[in-house]
């Protein structure tokens, strides 16, 4: 019975410690964009004259346990489960199936880095500051209806006669064409080359081309972002905001503790992250007060507000510099658009 009970303990210390499939979500450390971390500023900006900034804009994070980088076990999940300042998720839906430990960092760092560059460009845009614009082909889709018309490295510069300066003119003149081909000229290898593309339905109504595109920036002063250990997409907005609080005279909170979350496009447009019921609770911690949440987050919100935090509803970037605008004014921010249940 001592043998049959020890090797029973033994199972069950050992099936207790196997990997599952499953990823564990943990309030993970801020980030004030208007600080510096170990030892170096944030936002590190020559070429053009900057302005000290007091407050915090504060990018969150989350810890993630699971994936390719770092199986979670059993009894970890169970853990988690029973803590509701976590949150777990089939493996599936953060990476996708067969994503390894190298593919899963390379992306994490890819999307920093265009967070950054979008950021710097959304900044420049809502300060009416001019830059250079490009969108270049990155890639095509499978099927695509440009195959053996456009190349990667392809930079876009027309579509029926249009320039090409945001992928807002493409997707335009796409849905006003209803499917009608359209006709885009490219420059490749310093040359210009015409195509005309029959554009295909991607299922949604909506006409595309099949090209993955991304922008090439020139911008007239330098920014550099300094922060280590941290990847993907959802520190855009914090970073345009401190950006913006960086080369404009006076303190755009005024003094106040703001945190917040959000992708950002070149033009503004604030998208939805992973992880915001656990970037609440870190904020809440790190002493924010008020939150900037995306708009398409608020299913996420409602219901998971820590006590003492303020969460703003916000769509872009000018939504979003209001509001803080607002706050460190000392204005009263409770007319501010929130999330709820409707």
């Amino acid at each position: 019975m001592m043998v049959a009970g020890v090797t029973a303990l033994g199972l069950g210390i050992a099936v207790g410690t196997l990997p599952v499939p499953y990823v564990v979500e943990t309030p993970g450390p801020t980030y004030n964009t208007l600080g510096q971390s170990q030892g170096s500023p944030v936002i590190s900006v020559s070429g053009r004259e900057t302005y000290p900034a007091a407050g915090n804009l504060d990018l969150t994070t989350v810890y993630v346990s699971g994936g390719p980088s770092s199986p979670v076990s059993i009894m970890g999940v169970f853990s988690a489960w029973l803590d509701p300042s976590k949150a777990v998720y089939p493996q599936e839906l953060i990476y996708p199936t067969g994503t390894t430990k190298e593919e899963a960092e390379e992306q994490s760092s890819v999307a920093m880095t265009t967070s950054q560059e979008n950021a710097v460009a959304s900044a420049l845009n809502e300060l009416d500051i001019p830059f250079g614009q490009q969108l270049q082909a990155a890639n095509l889709s499978e099927g695509s209806a440009a195959a053996g018309k456009i190349e990667p490295g392809d930079i876009l510069k027309t579509i029926n006669g249009k320039e090409i300066t945001s992928l807002a003119v493409i997707q335009e003149e796409l849905a006003a064409g209803k499917g009608a081909p359209a006709t885009v000229v490219v420059e490749r290898d310093g040359r210009q080359v015409t195509r005309e593309i029959s554009p295909k339905d991607n299922g949604a109504g909506r006409f595309i081309l099949g090209v993955m595109l991304k922008y090439l920036f020139t911008f007239p002063f330098d920014v550099e972002i300094s922060l280590e250990k941290v990847g993907g997409p959802s520190a855009g907005l914090m970073f345009s905001l401190g950006i913006i609080d960086t080369v404009t005279p006076g303190d755009l909170t005024g003094g106040k503790h703001v945190a917040g979350t959000g992708t950002i496009t070149p033009d503004g447009v604030v998208g939805p992250i992973g992880g915001i019921g656990q970037k609440m609770q870190g904020a809440r911690s790190g002493g924010a007060t008020l939150f900037l949440a995306p708009a398409a987050n608020c299913g996420e919100v409602v219901g998971h507000i820590p006590d003492g935090l303020q969460v703003v509803k916000v769509e872009n970037l000018a939504d979003a510099r209001r509001a803080v605008e607002l706050a460190g004014s000392g204005g009263d921010t409770s007319g501010l658009p929130a999330c709820t249940t409707n």
